[in-house]
């Protein structure tokens, strides 16, 4: 796992249920870096959903909140 997706998969653990939008992802993982974009994240989920999702095109654990975002799965 690279450093940006542990990042990401660590901030959405840590807070299971909460919604986290793109922008807020962007900024606690990529911290302001230039040239990224919230689709960045979204490539990046993909990424660790193929890494920890039995089934990644029907996800369990890092779900997709539509129009808000993406939560970690509630205990």
């Amino acid at each position: 796992m690279t450093r940006q997706e542990f990042s990401l998969l660590y901030v959405l653990a840590s807070h299971p249920g909460i919604v986290f939008s793109r922008e807020r992802l962007l900024a606690k993982v990529w911290h302001g870096e230039a040239f990224v974009t919230e689709r960045s994240v979204d490539t990046l989920v993909k990424r660790i959903r193929r890494k920890i999702e039995a089934n990644p095109s029907e996800p369990q654990v890092l779900l997709t909140v539509w129009g808000d975002g993406y939560r970690f799965a509630d205990a």
